[in-house]
């Protein structure tokens, strides 16, 4: 199974996050297929910057988004 969710980067207490498509069996910041963005929860305002149309693409074939990710997708007008 497909999974869209988040990979964890930075520096020890400033993490941000790239959103990647992985393997549901993969671990969190291990081997992943595509990178379609990021999202930096320490700046002010927050930053998120995330590929619409490799999104998409990826849910229509089946990819399932995290918690997490679907609150991302929601924010920037991805998905309803």
């Amino acid at each position: 199974m497909v999974k869209i969710r988040l990979r964890r980067m930075g520096a020890h207490k400033k993490p941000f996050y790239r959103v990647v498509v992985a393997d549901s069996r993969a671990p969190r910041d291990g081997k992943f297929i595509e990178e379609i963005g990021y999202y930096d929860p320490m700046k002010e305002p927050k930053v998120i910057e995330i590929n619409a149309e490799l999104a998409k693409k990826w849910l229509e074939n089946g990819a399932q988004p995290t918690d997490t990710v679907k609150k991302l997708f929601k924010n920037a007008g991805i998905v309803e």
